[in-house]
């Protein structure tokens, strides 16, 4: 499928597509697990350095494809950057959303290096939660019951995950559980940053600022490289860590990013909410069947409990947003 033909997808094939992103998406715990022996910091540097190369690459190709599609307007005062890759570097707006990417990126990548994928993957599908609350505080939007329900029910579902965890190793001296903590005190950063991302676009784009979402995940892969660099030295990594870093970076973000940009375009904000947390369910079941990384009755409960909520939500508000605007994702005017 040309870049051209990805403009006009149906609903169908939208819907379609976001399952395959989220497959994608789901990759990164598997692929973790099965590094030599490259150290945190170096995991985070390659993955992000990968992701940067490969949009710088992707990013040109497809903004033609657009231009050609009638979906961007050559606009001759932008400089080549601007034009070819969509930078903003005049926006604000575009800075932060790429300092929010950066920080997803490299505390997903050192979470998964202290804690199991299931935790990290748990903890990171609260997005939806933060960023209505952020969105409440920043920009005043007001939160459903059923919304304030979800939040109550998912937070609930955390602690019996997590307070599972603590009583075993209590009880069982042989149990370490500062990797559990630090790894997901670090996931967290993800849900925090990803609501700060969006709501920061959202405002944006209601006071007429039209920001290309994919542009933001290649400055936060430039950012997220220069940061982990110096801390990632001296390379430990060998070349098979290399090549599943490469892999992660070209298949695990660069392509999917895009990819769910564009389903963006056709399908509306629940849509995309509820088929992102199969990305939960894809990266659990990888894991365990890749890696051998069995989570316990513990996390499957408290994990059900926070998923559960989460559909819950979205499905509950599903009727009520009638015409529910769609994250407006590439300017369809001159920039």
């Amino acid at each position: 499928m040309s870049f051209r033909a990805l403009g006009r997808l149906t609903h169908t094939q939208a819907v379609l597509l976001m399952v395959v992103v989220t497959l994608m998406w789901s990759i990164a715990g598997v692929v973790s697990r099965q590094l030599e022996s490259a150290a945190r910091f170096e995991v985070t540097f390659w993955r992000s350095a990968f992701t940067t190369l490969s949009l710088l690459v992707i990013l040109p190709w497809w903004r033609s494809a657009d231009r050609a599609a009638g979906l961007i307007t050559v606009d001759p005062r932008q400089g080549v950057i601007e034009r070819h890759w969509g930078v903003l570097p005049r926006s604000r707006a575009f800075w932060i959303s790429g300092v929010c990417w950066s920080v997803m990126f490299t505390a997903f990548m050192l979470a998964l290096t202290f804690t199991t994928v299931a935790n990290v993957l748990i903890i990171m599908s609260v997005g939806p939660l933060f960023t209505a609350l952020v969105a409440r505080v920043a920009i005043g939007q007001q939160l459903a019951l059923r919304t304030w329900l979800a939040i109550v029910a998912a937070g609930a579902g955390i602690v019996y995950m997590y307070g599972s965890q603590f009583l075993q190793a209590f009880s069982d001296p042989a149990l370490q559980t500062g990797g559990l903590v630090v790894g997901s005190l670090v996931a967290l950063c993800v849900p925090v940053a990803a609501a700060v991302n969006w709501t920061v676009v959202q405002r944006g784009q209601t006071h007429g600022e039209k920001i290309d979402l994919v542009p933001s995940v290649l400055l936060g892969g430039i950012l997220s490289s220069l940061a982990t660099l110096p801390l990632a030295l001296p390379f430990d990594a060998t070349g098979a860590d290399i090549a599943w870093l490469a892999l992660l970076g070209l298949v695990q973000l660069a392509i999917p990013c895009a990819l769910a940009v564009v389903c963006a375009r056709s399908l509306k904000a629940p849509e995309v909410s509820l088929l992102a947390l199969l990305e939960v369910i894809f990266g659990i079941l990888l894991a365990w069947l890749g890696a051998g990384e069995r989570p316990g009755a513990e996390v499957l409960t408290g994990g059900s409990v926070v998923i559960g909520a989460l559909v819950l939500n979205e499905l509950l508000g599903w009727h009520s947003r009638t015409g529910t605007p769609r994250i407006q994702t590439v300017d369809k005017q001159a920039q």
